[in-house]
């Protein structure tokens, strides 16, 4: 009775989300309204400022937290919706301003240092942030018992803002300032910070030496807030411009839409795809798949994360990887059925026999994420969000939704037939016969040892096609209008004395993407734009020319690199650790050593087709390594499995019947993952196209090198340590 009313209520839940998170209910808007979208989705500035100063440690971070309380004052009087800021490394600060689309007018709006000011309400200056030493949140410690239990902010003066604070109160009292702005009372005293009054306290005695203080009935948090941002008076700090990207909302809104529609024939590929290999187990997976997608994209309108455009790709990827548990369980089920179990325990022990493989396959996909997140920027950790996010769900509804959905099925008569579960019920289970994997792993480590070497040397010759992420540099798409030649590019930036990669974007041609080393801010990329906007398409309006822009630092380009290669060495020591536990430690250094393999195939299939090498290229590393241990992992575990059943054979033929008995579980995985992905590589735009690219040659490496390569090392790794201790004469 239980399982059926849980099994009611997951279809209701399923059925009334899917309609209320498409047209939402009365005033109540659907996801489409209530979600944050990121600038590349509607267009906008994203900016990426780095503090100048000598500061380290806990003065650094005190001094940075000002800066962001600073910067969201600012942002807010710049008008724009949902803006967001984030603290990136120890002394920098991206601003994201969705909606803007002026690159200099944001940069010179929030880069400017804070003037911070406490007036009369006469308007009359008393001190400024430079006569501030210092602010802070403390308890309120007075008698007044409206008061106890708040909050004050604790100031202190240098020696001429002592003096010039207690002229102004005494002034105060003594009648002598008048109002000028009916908003505010004679007796107080107005805290500017750029021309904006933060803070307004009321005048109740002469305050005579360095420190005095402000109640107000805060709590906590505002009492924080408010010292922060008088501090941030005190400690002016340059901020320089290190990385910038704008998106014109033209562009931004093209691309979402065109991301969106394939996301959602990808979905619908894998939920055919199921159905048609699964039959009843099948439709509960669809059920189950639509429930995972509610589930995540709800869980980011509550977490208020952003959806970006690799954030789609992340959400792609992440039911790909849902529908892999189900796969696994399938798998079983079906295998139980073949030795001749009843539906009913069929299930009970299908489930049971794939939880451990899931559970593994999923804390190595957790751990690339998690890296990704940390040692990515931007749009690479929205992708690394949306995927965290969907591998939790993904345990919910793949794991346990389906489980009552599939049990229940199971002790019906009409719908608990074998026939009904893909199997024909012809008896006992079917013997098949294993490839010699082992025997052949020579000819793979070689074929694989080619493809590599050909493809670094390749790119080693001709030069990887490094992109401004990895080298630094600016990058501007303009929308021409019409066709150009490149040649009348490079005239133009030659009179301006830049050496440019130019290339054609657009349907038509119309558009043209330049790419150059050379650093521009913000002022020279608006002249430049200006000046060829002039020069090549004198009919274009100014408001649509530049479609896309960014800059990045050759600072953020090594520490890119730097970046890259620690998340790749700690993505390996993690997953050699886990594995070493999980299983033993000759599978986890097969597995780490196969995942080297898939991350040179990656490079080297960058290199031989000359695909440009930027953030994505990042994530996309990650996310083969990732996958790749989750192939990898559901044949170890079946290995491990069968060294218990299996004891009389030999390891040879052990390993080979491990990988047949996985072979149509990881054929089934690479094909939904690839149809998921597909559709973005083929019907998205460049930014998702980007992202996308990596993943499918990923699922691809990172297949056929489970198959092929990592149990071929771990035979090698046991034979090594197993040998004879003498040699047979």
């Amino acid at each position: 009775m239980i399982k059926r009313i849980l099994a009611v209520a997951l279809i209701v839940i399923t059925v009334t989300g899917s309609i209320f998170s498409i047209k939402g209910l009365g005033d109540r808007e659907g996801i489409a309204g209530r979600m944050r979208l990121g600038l590349d989705m509607v267009g906008g500035v994203s900016v990426l400022m780095e503090a100048q100063t000598d500061l380290t440690g806990s003065e650094l971070t005190a001094m940075m937290e000002q800066v962001r309380a600073v910067m969201d004052n600012r942002v807010n009087e710049f008008g724009l919706s949902e803006p967001v800021i984030t603290l990136e490394g120890a002394a920098r600060i991206r601003v994201d301003l969705p909606g803007a689309q002026n690159a200099a007018a944001a940069i010179e709006m929030i880069g400017q240092t804070a003037q911070l000011s406490f007036r009369t309400a006469d308007g009359e200056v008393v001190v400024t942030g430079s006569n501030v030493r210092n602010a802070s949140s403390q308890p309120y410690s007075g008698y007044e018992s409206q008061l106890i239990g708040t909050y004050t902010v604790a100031m202190e003066f240098d020696s001429e803002g002592a003096a010039s604070f207690e002229a102004a109160t005494r002034a105060i009292l003594a009648g002598k300032i008048h109002s000028s702005d009916e908003r505010y009372q004679a007796n107080q005293i107005l805290i500017y910070l750029d021309d904006r009054v933060i803070s307004e306290p009321s005048v109740k005695t002469v305050i005579t030496g360095t420190k005095s203080e402000i109640t107000g009935r805060f709590d906590a948090e505002e009492a924080a807030a408010l010292a922060a941002l008088i501090r941030g008076g005190s400690l002016p700090v340059p901020l320089l411009e290190i990385q910038t990207e704008v998106i014109g909302p033209t562009l931004g809104l093209d691309a979402a839409r065109s991301s969106v529609i394939a996301g959602a024939a990808g979905i619908a590929l894998i939920l055919i795809l199921m159905l048609a290999a699964y039959r009843m187990m099948g439709l509960v997976a669809d059920v189950c798949l639509i429930l995972y997608v509610l589930i995540v994209l709800w869980a980011m309108i509550g977490l208020k994360a952003v959806l970006t455009l690799p954030g789609i790709a992340g959400l792609i990827l992440s039911v790909g990887m849902a529908v892999d548990s189900n796969v696994l369980i399938f798998s079983r089920i079906r295998e139980e059925l073949a030795h001749g179990k009843s539906v009913r325990v069929a299930v009970q022990s299908g489930y049971k026999r794939a939880m451990s493989t899931i559970i593994d396959s999923q804390v190595t996909t957790v751990i690339a994420a998690v890296l990704l997140y940390q040692f990515g920027t931007g749009s690479v950790r929205g992708f690394a969000t949306t995927l965290l996010i969907g591998i939790i769900a993904s345990l919910f509804t793949a794991v346990a939704a389906s489980q009552v959905l599939l049990e229940l099925l199971a002790e019906s008569r009409l719908t608990g037939r074998t026939k009904a579960f893909g199997h024909a019920g012809t008896g006992g289970a079917q013997t098949k016969k294993s490839f010699g994997w082992i025997e052949h792993r020579r000819y793979f480590y070689a074929f694989s040892v080619l493809l590599i070497a050909v493809g670094l040397i390749v790119g080693g010759i001709r030069g990887f096609n490094k992109g401004i992420d990895f080298t630094g540099g600016t990058m501007m798409q303009l929308n021409i209008g019409r066709e150009i030649s490149v040649s009348q590019a490079e005239n133009v930036l030659s009179g301006y004395g830049i050496d440019a990669d130019i290339q054609h974007a657009g349907a038509e041609n119309e558009k043209i993407i330049i790419k150059t080393t050379r650093v521009l801010d913000s002022a020279e990329r608006e002249a430049l734009a200006d000046h060829l906007r002039q020069s090549i398409a004198p009919g274009t309006d100014a408001a649509t020319f530049v479609e896309q822009e960014g800059l990045i630092g050759p600072a953020v380009g090594a520490q890119l690199k730097t970046n890259a290669i620690k998340s790749i060495l700690f993505a390996s020591l993690a997953m050699l650790a886990y594995i070493a536990v999980r299983f033993e430690w000759k599978f986890g250094i097969a597995a780490i050593l196969a995942l080297l393999h898939d991350a040179l195939m990656l490079w080297a299939f960058y290199g031989l087709f000359h695909i440009q090498l930027n953030s994505p290229f990042i994530a996309g590393l990650l996310i083969v390594i990732g996958y790749s241990i989750n192939d990898t992992i559901v044949i170890f575990d079946r290995i491990r499995e069968n060294l218990v059943y299996m004891k009389k054979s030999k390891l040879e033929e052990l390993i080979d019947t491990s990988i047949t008995q996985s072979l149509g579980r990881s054929m089934m995985t690479s094909l939904t993952t690839a149809l998921a992905i597909l559709p973005l590589v083929l019907l998205s735009g460049s930014a998702v196209r980007a992202f996308a690219l990596p993943l499918i040659a990923g699922v691809a490496f990172g297949t056929i090198s489970s198959i092929t390569i990592a149990s071929g090392l771990y035979f090698t790794i046991y034979s090594l340590v197993h040998k004879p201790k003498y040699r047979k004469i």
